[in-house]
């Protein structure tokens, strides 16, 4: 894929409400996953394993943390002197500033982004979803079926179809329905919120919608019905991998919980598309004397006395002597201190929990424990 063929808008604003205490403070994009990573690591990686080197980021929500971050897009390989990574945050105009209003009025507001780089097309990402997704080959089926607009889609179990835009095509992949979380869902291919454009079709689009004042300005309710209606060529592109949006605390543990074990649902150790991050340079790992680990993910920088089952240790945790970690993630400089028993609990950034605590509970019934971000438990708080 050669450069400006092709560039990509990542979506990266948004709060992730249902995240609670992990969200309060940062956005959903910059939340800590996998040990070593933030959620939007993965899209930044598709991105330069898949040759595209051109990535604008549409920050929003308490942008602070997810600007320092990325960064010169160094740690990605997203350093190109004529492309990389361009942070967008919403900016003031003549007429006044404004939040973005929906998904496409993002890309809307950074439409001379867009036409300062003349791509033939534009990829269209959520920057908080975890998947390893080659673009390239996207864009390949996208000019083989010399489509308008390309969506990934995903087949989902029927129960779950409501949840998502649902499509139905015919047998050369063409779109010819589109239902936003329909409450009877006539086909079971979700949306991947995943979208190549050409970029003619794209701009015409995005300033016809900004003058449709009853518009709500997102691509799943407003644009790809719209391009439907118009009788315009929309095909699909097919993923069956991993895939996962971590929008709530229970699909977050259990996204967690799938990257452990002999035979994990998503491989993060697989070299040939790697997960890159910006993470910092910590020193190894340490196991004290009565440490004892298994099956865990263990991050540098962490001190490890007591004992850590089928867990995540992201960098600098802490386990203490006698505390015991079960079925649970910690969070980058989380403490659990002597004597402490932690499970089925995240732990956000810096949480404390004191000697002697019990969280969480093995009751599958019961709600995972959160604390959040800097949060210090003690006795009777739990």
């Amino acid at each position: 894929m050669s450069r400006k063929e092709c560039i990509a808008m990542l979506l990266a604003g948004g709060q992730g409400s249902r995240l609670g205490a992990l969200t309060e403070n940062v956005a959903k994009p910059a939340v800590s996953f996998g040990g070593k990573f933030r959620i939007i690591d993965f899209a930044l990686s598709n991105c330069a394993n898949s040759g595209v080197t051109t990535v604008g980021v549409l920050t929003q929500y308490r942008p602070y943390l997810l600007h320092s971050y990325i960064g010169t897009g160094e740690a990605w390989n997203l350093d190109d002197r004529e492309g990389g990574v361009s942070i967008l945050p919403p900016y003031a105009t003549q007429a006044g500033g404004a939040w973005y209003e929906g998904t496409a009025d993002a890309v809307t507001q950074n439409l001379g982004y867009i036409e300062q780089n003349d791509p033939e097309y534009v990829l269209i990402l959520s920057g908080d979803q975890l998947y390893r997704m080659d673009y390239a080959d996207m864009l390949a089926t996208h000019r083989a079926h010399n489509a308008d607009l390309t969506i990934a889609v995903m087949p989902v179990p029927w129960e779950e179809a409501s949840r998502f835009g649902i499509i139905t095509q015919d047998d050369d992949e063409k779109i010819l329905k589109f239902s936003e979380k329909p409450t009877k869902p006539d086909s079971n291919l979700a949306s991947m919120g995943i979208y190549i454009f050409n970029t003619d079709l794209l701009v015409s689009s995005l300033k016809e919608d900004a003058i449709d004042q009853v518009s709500e300005h997102d691509f799943g309710k407003n644009i790809i019905p719209k391009l439907l209606e118009q009788g315009k060529r929309l095909c699909t592109y097919e993923f069956n991998g991993f895939w996962r949006d971590v929008g709530t605390i229970s699909s977050y543990h259990e996204t967690s919980m799938d990257l452990l074990g002999p035979n994990p649902a998503f491989d993060i150790f697989c070299s040939t598309f790697p997960i890159m991050s910006n993470a910092s340079t910590r020193p190894p790992a340490f196991v004290g004397k009565n440490g004892n680990i298994e099956d865990c993910l263990v991050a540098n920088g962490c001190q490890i006395h007591g004992t850590a089952k089928h867990s995540i240790l992201s960098t600098d945790a802490y386990v203490g002597e006698r505390a015991t970690i079960v079925d649970s993630v910690l969070l980058p400089g989380a403490v659990v201190k002597d004597g402490a028993h932690v499970v089925r609990a995240i732990l956000g950034e810096n949480a404390v929990v004191e000697e002697n605590v019990n969280l969480g509970s093995v009751d599958q019934t019961k709600d995972t424990a959160v604390i959040g971000n800097d949060v210090v438990v003690g006795k009777g708080e739990n």
